[in-house]
């Protein structure tokens, strides 16, 4: 009497199949098929190999969908992006800019030459006995001064905590979170820093007289020499953001007793 137990798996093939086929069968599909096992409890060191493996995945497969790959800081500034050279650094240069800047503040504030504009605001208020609605107020217009953009504005400090800033004029080339960098009519670059110093900045407006105004052009010349611009000014301390963060801030009131 043999000594070793018959496998189950040979005794059930042998019910159902000949002993060869039984014995062929046994040999092929279960003796020699190789048993592949894993432990039930991986390792700490198993666990912590399979989670950088997936935080390497995921992080691949964000830069791979990243269509073109972002600039590291460090890569900006070596490749000098936001660097101005003094030779472009012109007064004249950047003329141009303002004037389109002037005409992007007017689209935004709809203060154009058309029927909707300006102009047809001074007739409603000329109509009302000079007492209408202003052409542009803080409740209505507020939201959109502080979500423009300012690449280009005519920039004049007329208060700061340092007074050696007061006085300090040119047009802003770069608009930063904290800074306004601004080119002079001499040619000269300077930083000035938004915090506790208030901006002035003028928007000028369409000289477009209409034909039943030409009686009365010579006669308001005088007095429209004083309206043609809007003054604006702009408390930096209240302002510190970037312009790509200013399109969705929502305008809201604020005390400004710092100076």
């Amino acid at each position: 009497m043999s000594s070793s137990k018959t496998h189950i798996a040979q005794t059930l093939l042998n019910r159902a199949h000949s002993p060869e086929t039984a014995e062929a069968l046994f040999t092929e599909r279960i003796k020699q098929k190789p048993l592949h096992l894993r432990p039930t409890s991986p390792t700490p060191a198993d666990n912590r190999s399979r989670r950088r493996l997936h935080r390497l995945r995921k992080k691949e497969y964000f830069l791979r969908h990243q269509k073109p790959k972002p600039l590291s800081a460090r890569e900006k500034r070596e490749s000098g992006i936001y660097k101005l050279p003094k030779e472009e650094c012109k007064y004249e240069i950047f003329k141009g800019l303002n004037q389109m800047w002037g005409n992007y503040m007017r689209e935004v504030l709809d203060l154009g030459s058309g029927g909707g504009g300006w102009r047809a605001q001074q007739q409603q208020n000329k109509a009302g006995g000079g007492k209408g609605i202003p052409l542009v107020s803080a409740l209505s217009q507020g939201s959109k001064l502080v979500s423009a953009d300012f690449h280009g504005a005519e920039m004049e400090v007329v208060r700061s905590r340092c007074a050696g800033r007061v006085g300090l004029k040119g047009i802003v080339v770069r608009d930063t979170k904290f800074t306004f960098v601004v080119v002079t009519e001499k040619d000269e670059v300077k930083t000035i820093p938004k915090e506790q110093t208030i901006f002035r900045f003028c928007l000028p407006l369409p000289d477009a007289p209409g034909v039943g105004e030409k009686e009365d052009a010579a006669a308001e010349m005088e007095g429209r020499s004083e309206d043609k611009n809007l003054v604006f000014e702009l408390h930096g301390s209240q302002f510190q953001n970037r312009p790509v963060d200013r399109a969705n801030k929502k305008f809201k009131w604020r005390n400004v007793d710092y100076l």
